[in-house]
């Protein structure tokens, strides 16, 4: 490292982590109040910032506090600011953000009543609503409703992580002797089941929504009728606790029992957030806070009326297809057809999938193929995230009854999604799958597959292998490449990794993949090196990469020193970037954009400029600690020229696209505003990408 970066103070080197993934909220926030997007569209964004905020306090607010309170300071790892300091930041930038939220959904609200859409509270309601509502909760919601009169009871009952609560203060009638008036609480738990936005009777053009907080709030003298009180109201609360998986050490229960007891343990995590309405009266408030033994070390922040915003993501489209984005109906990859065989095709040539833009449907097809070839031995697969009904869990088992002998190594620890793939890893496990849960601290995040066939009295490898979960669902909305390739080094290279899984005291060898935790630093180190060494002789030299996070110090240092070297480096980073581009002698030659769009950008590439003969590599692995050094990661090299080219073409797209989405910069915070953001193109612009190759295609 340059004396000239040694120099700097740390904390101008690397942005924090954590602050940066709340910028890069902030930019999902920006979604919603932009006008270009459409106007139900920008509700679910507002959803997603709620949920992604949810999931934030869970598991990093939730780590820092666990660095305090273990009187460890973090300076270091933290890029120079202290884990008390940190805590306190979050907190008032959440603050912050939260109450732009509330103003950016009352611009909506306001928007939505002039397409006729209105979200009415309970002081709202007309005649014929309030009868609709009445006989709605007597069927609907009164068998669902969890009441619990907190007064009565000694020991405050323990609130559902991320629940949202109404919280009842009911002020009595004067006891008549005494004449003194006492408060009862109680809590209501919104219940999960029905859904939040309950639509009511129209009126000529106007249809009315209210919330399913609103109508339960309209019905509380039917619920406490038995009760004498002068004075009732109900304000919302949540409390999210820290996610972090309690596995025991108890050696006589398998990896699957321990993991499912932690997951239903993690219901009575450590509170880490109560969020409120400011509204609510500071006796409550006080009672509220004193009952749950809220310390000054959690986070307490003031909210609007309602809470669990990330309910939004739900909300109703009415029928109104014009305040939606347009539909694209996913496209066939030219060539490569879903009626003939998969594998007759892939075995002539290499091909690549970029879905959503592209059908998800190949990756099913190839596995039913698999599944139903009597010439097909064995399928091995890694799973890390499925869907809730998932058809490659389907394929998988079906192969097994085809006699195939099929290898699943799923990982039971993917975050929020442990009691999914639990279920499917029991339903497989009885239909005579053989499964494989991961290696010792080591989680496994790579997404392959290998099927072995017998062709001539030879085994035959057919792969693919992508940057994407193998999830139907998030297909659908998260953009991803897969590579389906008989390539014999590659599907070679993925049996080797499955090797490695079942015996992994022995380190395998790999002259193609770039697999972690054992190369990909080193690897990705060379890469750039290269670079460093290309420019100094005058050969070409860049480097561009898209992907999602990039907080390795090591790293960003690495990338520090090609810029300061003269080599250009062009980033996409869709989230976390602990990196800060534009600084002279430090980082001058870097340029770092953000892509908040209809999908959610996924995707891991990886582009060397290698003095004139690029190498390009899709990876699972983002530059993270835990990607490069605890985890098992693949990154693979493309070889076939066409998709080398696809892959040069859907990179510039993106970056020349949305250059106005520059988000960090040497004053941390560069991101574009509500009046000067320009309408975001290029996920529109893959898409007819895509749709003028197909075109292309057909007409040779």
């Amino acid at each position: 490292m340059s004396e000239t970066l040694m120099n700097k103070e740390v904390s101008n080197r690397y942005l924090n982590r954590e602050l940066s993934w709340l910028q890069f909220n902030a930019r999902v926030l920006q979604e919603a109040e932009d006008i270009s997007v459409p106007l139900i569209e920008r509700l679910r964004f507002l959803g997603i910032f709620s949920n992604n905020l949810d999931e934030f306090f869970k598991v990093r607010y939730a780590t820092i506090r666990r660095i305090v309170e273990a009187g460890r300071e973090g300076f270091n790892v933290l890029g120079g600011i202290t884990a008390k300091d940190l805590l306190e930041t979050i907190t008032q930038t959440v603050i912050s953000q939260q109450a732009n939220s509330m103003s950016v959904l009352s611009d909506i609200t306001q928007e939505l009543q002039k397409e006729n859409i209105h979200i009415i509270d309970e002081t709202q309601v007309n005649e014929e609503q309030a009868e609709f509502i009445n006989s709605y909760f007597i069927r609907n919601v009164s068998p669902a409703l969890a009441t619990i009169m907190v007064s009565e009871l000694e020991e405050f009952p323990e609130l559902k992580d991320s629940g949202a609560y109404l919280a009842i203060r009911m002020l009595m009638k004067p006891n008549d002797e005494t004449f003194e008036q006492r408060i009862n609480y109680a809590l209501i738990e919104i219940p999960r089941v029905i859904d939040r936005f309950v639509v009511l009777p129209s009126s000529g053009e106007k249809k009315f929504i209210i919330m399913l907080d609103d109508l339960i709030r309209f019905s509380l003298g039917n619920i406490f009728n038995i009760f004498e009180y002068e004075e009732i109201t109900a304000h919302m609360i949540k409390i999210t606790r820290d996610a972090e998986l309690d596995i025991d050490s108890d050696l006589s229960r398998s990896f699957l029992e321990k993991i499912s007891k932690g997951v239903k343990g993690r219901s009575s995590g450590v509170p880490v957030r109560f969020v409120y309405d400011k509204e609510i009266d500071n006796e409550t408030l006080a009672f509220l806070l004193t009952k749950m033994d809220i310390h000054d070390t959690d986070s307490i922040i003031p909210g609007g009326r309602y809470h669990n915003r990330r309910d939004y993501m739900g909300f109703p489209d009415l029928g109104r297809k014009d305040l939606l984005y347009e539909p694209k109906t996913p496209l066939p990859i030219p060539g490569l057809s879903l009626q003939g065989s998969m594998l007759d095709e892939i075995s002539k040539k290499d091909y690549l999938l970029y879905s959503p833009y592209q059908s998800f449907a190949y990756v099913v097809k190839f596995l039913r193929e698999a599944a139903i070839d009597p010439k097909v031995k064995t399928i091995k697969i890694t799973i890390y995230r499925l869907a809730s009904i998932s058809h490659i869990a389907g394929s998988l088992i079906n192969a097994v009854k085809n006699g195939k002998e099929v290898t699943v190594q799923i990982e039971l620890q993917a975050r929020f999604d442990e009691a999914a793939n639990i279920r499917y890893a029991e339903q497989m496990q009885t239909e005579g799958v053989k499964l494989i849960f991961g290696v010792t601290g080591l989680k496994v995040h790579c997404k392959a597959c290998v099927v072995e066939r017998l062709e001539s009295q030879k085994l035959r490898r057919y792969s693919f292998i992508s940057t994407g979960n193998f999830n139907e669902s998030t297909a659908r909305i998260y953009t991803d490449y897969t590579l389906f390739t008989a390539n014999p080094k590659i599907g070679k290279e993925i049996n080797k990794v499955f090797d490695f899984f079942e015996v992994n005291y022995q380190v395998k060898k790999y002259r193609h993949l770039i697999v972690s935790p054992h190369y990909t630093r080193n690897a990705f180190n060379n890469l750039i090196q290269q670079e460093v060494e290309n420019h100094k002789n005058g050969l070409s030299s860049g480097i561009r990469l898209k992907l999602n996070s990039l907080s390795d110090f090591k790293m960003i240092d690495k990338l520090y020193d090609a810029s300061r070297a003269g080599v250009k480096i062009q980033l996409i980073v869709r989230g976390i970037c602990c990196l800060i581009p534009g600084v002279e002698g430090m980082s001058e030659n870097i340029e770092v954009i953000s892509i908040v769009d209809k999908f959610l950008e996924h995707p891991r590439l990886y582009i060397f400029e290698n003095a004139g003969d690029p190498k390009y590599y899709i990876s699972s692995a983002d530059f993270m600690s835990r990607n490069l050094d605890r985890r098992v990661e693949i990154s693979c090299p493309i070889y076939d020229p066409d998709i080398k080219r696809e892959l040069e073409d859907t990179f510039q797209i993106s970056w020349n696209d949305n250059v106005k989405a520059r988000v960090i910069s040497d004053k941390q915070d560069n991101a574009y505003r509500k009046n000067d953001k320009p309408p975001a193109r290029s996920q529109f612009e893959l898409y007819d990408y895509y749709l003028n190759k197909l075109k292309e295609f057909d007409s040779h």
